[in-house]
């Protein structure tokens, strides 16, 4: 599989059942609307990680996060030449994984009239909006993210016998999944937990196109988690190279 494929695959997966969960403990009518908390929210992106990158990994080192991708590129651990499309992908793939979870959830969305669930199901926003501290809890959580992720990459792609991607393999999919899970429920509670530029960017877009009457994408806050979770991996490669 190429691994621009498999990369937009493996974003496709976890976007469909990331916002899969947060449209079934948000909206009206859903089964889980009725049972809703923020540990089976936590646990259900920890699970959708493992899931896209158990799939992918083998193939495009399943980064699935423009963040992680840019945080392995400056510690040296992936090549810069990939990093434009691998971006490009992660963003396409997001905006196409949400959609069809908009799509599994269409009947739901459409009873569902409170704006601020909607969007929420798609993109991330603050429990109390302070634009600095929303962004250093943005970058701590992705610092923390990309800086354990360092300990876990292997080398999984060779071209011409130079290393040029390291990545999760299949057997490094459950770590992963689970440092999601624990940065969701120790660090999530101030703005959602973002941790990826791509998984709030592209739904928000998503959202922003959707058929609705009164819709508010929130545009005045959507830079805090695409450029928080870029600083957090930067500082994440950055003390890397420097204690390795």
């Amino acid at each position: 599989m190429d691994s621009i494929l498999a990369e937009f695959i493996g974003t496709s997966i976890l976007m469909l059942l990331g916002i899969g969960v947060n449209a079934n403990t948000s909206l009206k009518n859903t089964i889980g609307s009725e049972n809703s908390n923020w540990i089976l929210v936590s646990m259900a992106w920890g699970l959708s990680v493992f899931v896209a990158v158990f799939i992918t990994g083998q193939f495009s080192g399943a980064h699935l996060n423009p963040a992680v991708t840019i945080g392995l590129a400056i510690a040296g651990k992936f090549s810069w030449s990939l990093v434009p499309g691998y971006l490009i992908t992660q963003v396409v793939a997001a905006m196409f994984g949400s959609w069809l979870a908009y799509i599994v959830y269409i009947d739901h969305y459409r009873l569902t009239k409170d704006e601020n669930t909607v969007r929420g199901s798609f993109c991330t926003g603050p429990a109390i909006r302070s634009y600095k501290n929303n962004f250093f809890s943005e970058a701590i959580a992705t610092f923390i993210l990309v800086f354990a992720i360092f300990y876990i990459v292997e080398p999984n792609l060779k071209i011409e016998g130079e290393v040029v991607n390291f990545g999760l393999g299949a057997l490094d999919a459950l770590p992963v999944g689970i440092l999601v899970w624990v940065i969701g429920m120790t660090l999530g509670g101030t703005t959602g937990f973002a941790i990826n530029p791509a998984r709030d960017f592209g739904p928000r877009l998503v959202y922003s196109l959707l058929p609705r009457k009164n819709k508010n994408a929130d545009w005045s806050y959507s830079w805090i988690p695409v450029l928080g979770p870029i600083l957090g991996a930067i500082l994440a490669g950055l003390l890397y190279n420097f204690i390795m």
